[in-house]
């Protein structure tokens, strides 16, 4: 295996360790065994779960073999990472139905035919307990308080539960067994990732390389992409909400995605990004990313209608065919614009409804509104919009 392509392999990634021995291991010519692990712990993955699996295509791109390991015995244990408090496990049926849509919703990106999807139950259910303490003492407390989060919670007088130190040896006890070359992970996975070298070296293996991958952020731009944040893309999502949700996002942001989630060259890229600060429209970039992203996870018809459909709402002024329409019971004959946003599930807070009226990105019956302190009639409804993909008929009651 040649290694002109190392550029696009490590596009993106946060660190590499060792990216000497990943050269060394791409010059001996062979495909190497890629792993990636994944805990089934949500039945939908959203764009920021698919920053690895991106990773993966290019490496099976370039004719390496592609080991996507759903953690079911893990994800029984939970991952503790980041964690303050002990976290609490899924059960098995839970874990056995998320993993069975992990499944289909991966072959979204990956080829199915040259990936080789693997459950570390598999070999951790045939272990017996003799068996478990012999691993466990290959590994020290000491190691595991090295670790930023459980040290945190150590000195602070947390608990922590045996069971979570079980998690990352168990995780680098998984790429001894699949005998990985590499293992692909987020930054606050490194301390798992490294476990995995050093158990690989305790079973005599060469040890895998490391590769990070950074934690994607949301349409904010500033949290992480999480469902609970109610900042994401679902690969799940309707095209039309793909669409709008990658327009909304910010210049900057924008390139942030290219750079790990689009498959276009990154030459092209960054060409593109000059264009733009000579003064090129980024809206004409953002349009071409949320094409790709359409197309991959639904089809090329999709693609474009929601572009179609997209110009016709919101660079035409049209409104959606199709919008909620809300009752808001109120003991008053008026109510405040911030209180209606939130009570109509248009902005999570009044504080939020506040910052957006200041930003202009409410309006009111098509009029934009800048008073935040407006007060609204009841007995009457109102067509409501927040940013550009947000609408409500709503209609105030007594």
């Amino acid at each position: 295996m040649q290694v002109d392509n190392l550029v696009q392999l490590l596009r993106g990634a946060d660190e590499v360790l060792v990216k000497q021995e990943l050269i060394q291991k791409l010059e001996e010519g062979r495909p190497l065994r890629i792993k990636a692990g994944f805990d089934p712990t949500a039945p939908d993955l959203h764009l920021g779960h698919t920053v690895l699996i991106n990773k993966l295509r290019q490496f099976q791109d370039q004719g390496h073999e592609i080991l996507f390991l759903i953690g079911d015995f893990t994800g029984m244990i939970g991952d503790p990472t980041g964690k303050n408090v002990t976290r609490k496990p899924l059960t098995q049926e839970d874990v056995l139905a998320n993993a069975q849509t992990y499944q289909q919703q991966i072959f979204k990106i990956l080829d199915p035919d040259k990936t080789q999807v693997m459950f570390n139950s598999t070999w951790m259910n045939a272990m017996s307990p003799a068996d478990f303490i012999q691993l466990a003492a290959k590994h020290t407390v000491a190691r595991m308080l090295e670790r930023d989060d459980f040290s945190k919670r150590y000195k602070n007088g947390q608990s922590i539960a045996i069971h979570e130190f079980l998690y990352p040896l168990i995780q680098g006890y998984d790429s001894v067994v699949m005998k990985s070359d590499v293992e692909l992970g987020g930054t606050d996975q490194k301390f798992n990732l490294l476990v995995g070298r050093q158990l690989q070296e305790v079973f005599g293996q060469k040890p895998q390389v490391v590769i990070t991958m950074p934690i994607l952020e949301g349409l904010d731009g500033v949290q992480k992409m999480s469902k609970s944040l109610n900042n994401y893309i679902g690969i799940a999502d309707a095209p039309d909400d793909m669409f709008g949700k990658i327009m909304s996002i910010s210049d900057e942001l924008m390139w942030r995605y290219y750079e790990l989630l689009s498959f276009q060259p990154w030459s092209d890229v960054l060409q593109w990004k000059k264009d733009c600060e000579m003064g090129e429209n980024p809206r004409n970039y953002k349009v071409k990313l949320a094409q790709e992203i359409i197309e991959r996870f639904h089809d090329s018809a999709a693609a474009t209608k929601a572009l179609e459909s997209f110009e016709a709402r919101f660079q035409r002024g049209a409104l959606p065919d199709e919008i909620d329409e809300i009752e808001l019971k109120i003991k008053t004959h008026t109510y405040g614009i911030a209180n209606t946003l939130k009570d109509a599930g248009l902005t999570s807070s009044t504080s939020e409804a506040i910052r957006l009226i200041n930003q202009g990105a409410v309006k009111l019956d098509s009029e934009k509104i800048s008073d935040t302190k407006l007060e609204i009639a009841a007995g009457k409804q109102y067509i409501i919009q927040v940013g550009k993909r947000k609408f409500a008929k709503v209609k105030l009651s007594q």
